[in-house]
């Protein structure tokens, strides 16, 4: 029996999410690892006379040389998918994912920390598949279903991020099962990897009908954040994007770090909070977006969510009890499970759908400009004071956001259209 229009995308939506949800598994897996394996001076990564600074900056460089590669990477998948489709970039996309996680797993094993370098380069410049599933995703939205759409992807992600550091937490603990090692949540995700790949095989339908054919190169990234100032109608949205994921991203990428200096976290306890994190950011997605986008833009949206996100990190700094953090953390995850899909849709709704995928490119490569800074920033700047990440990170993110009501709220915009 012949599918349906509506069939299709409903089926090629739910291989969507489950795509990113596994995804995101398997990126949540890892990130109660990474502060442990550098910070522990028992770690066979580094000399254990490494001194304390010396560890926080090589694991802050570490932590950006994925965003790096993913910077150069990002754009040319982004465009290759307006070209061959959504369905060819995302399966090449996830098999780099597999091999990052492999090479990656087999430098913890060896205590090779070039083999660790070139996993997450790997990994990061083919990583380009969340911005490929929003490309997908837009293939298919309209004015109406679009902040719902891309909600339902947060939701994915939000429900990864439960499952995937709760997972990696106790993966990499000896005490649960003897042969656990740092090396066990890699093999694990590359195993999720996998299987992502034959479900996008077996289950994806294409959703790109008008292919684009445009230049790329390994300096499309750079032209991509030239041409971001460009663009009228999305030039003043793209300095929110940047500024945004500048704050938020000190507060991801070092607040494992901040848990295991001030709390004495472990890898379990750190997957166990991220967990406690991603239930959040899973209701506020699933549950609250959707009826807030009936009844509000997601301009409006945006302006009240980002607020709340700028004022709510710097407060994880009050508690001096591990338990409290419990009770501010909900504040955070929840106003970025509003902040994030909202800001994709803003700028989705500012570009034709022949030009979604570049568009999203660019977007893609101002985030990852933005998610490369912080690490090598915070790396310095918390050996000076493990306080610091949190402090810029909410402060970068008000400045976004006073941007954002200044410039762009309220102001009539034109939709991009790629000549």
């Amino acid at each position: 029996m012949q599918q349906t229009s509506s069939e299709k995308r409903t089926l090629s939506l739910g291989t969507i999410f489950f795509t990113v949800f596994l995804d995101l598994v398997g990126l949540g897996i890892v990130i109660p690892i990474f502060a442990p394996l550098f910070l522990s001076h028992s770690s066979t990564i580094l000399p254990a006379a490494t001194p304390d600074n010396v560890r926080s900056i090589i694991l802050g460089i570490l932590l950006a040389s994925y965003q790096l590669a993913q910077f150069f990477g990002a754009p040319l998948l982004g465009g290759w998918s307006d070209r061959v489709g959504r369905k060819k970039a995302l399966i090449v996309s996830l098999i780099g994912t597999v091999i990052g996680y492999l090479i990656f797993a087999a430098g913890i094993e060896l205590g090779n920390i070039y083999l660790l370098f070139a996993g997450r380069i790997m990994d990061g410049f083919t990583g380009g598949n969340i911005s490929i599933a929003m490309s997908a995703i837009a293939d298919q939205s309209d004015e109406k279903s679009r902040a719902r759409n891309f909600g339902l992807i947060g939701m994915a992600f939000g429900l990864g991020f439960i499952l995937g550091p709760f997972i990696g937490g106790k993966l990499a603990d000896p005490t649960i099962v003897s042969w656990f090692t740092n090396a066990t949540p890699f093999w694990f995700a590359a195993v999720l990897s996998t299987v992502n790949i034959l479900l996008v095989i077996w289950r994806f339908r294409e959703t790109l009908h008008t292919s684009v054919r445009r230049d790329m190169s390994l300096l499309t990234g750079f032209h991509n954040i030239a041409k971001a100032f460009t663009i009228p109608n999305l030039r003043t949205m793209f300095i929110v994007v940047f500024f945004l994921t500048l704050g938020f991203n000190f507060f991801t990428q070092f607040f494992q770090v901040f848990l295991y200096d001030k709390f004495s976290f472990t890898q379990s306890g750190i997957g166990d909070l991220f967990a406690y994190i991603g239930i959040w950011i899973a209701l506020a997605q699933g549950f609250i977006i959707r009826p807030l986008s009936r009844r509000f833009s997601p301009t409006q949206i945006f302006s009240y969510s980002a607020l709340m996100l700028g004022i709510a990190l710097p407060v994880l700094l009050l508690p001096d009890k591990a338990v409290y953090l419990y009770m501010v953390l909900p504040f955070v995850a929840v106003a970025n499970g509003l902040t994030q899909p909202n800001m994709t849709a803003i700028i989705s709704g500012l570009s034709s759908k022949e030009s979604q995928g570049e568009v999203l490119g660019i977007n893609q490569s101002i985030q990852s400009l933005g998610q490369a800074v912080p690490p090598i920033i915070a790396g310095f700047i918390v050996s000076i004071d493990r306080n610091l990440p949190l402090i810029v990170s909410g402060t970068f993110i008000l400045l976004s956001w006073m941007i954002f009501v200044l410039l762009f709220h309220k102001k009539p915009q034109k939709k991009f259209v790629e000549v």
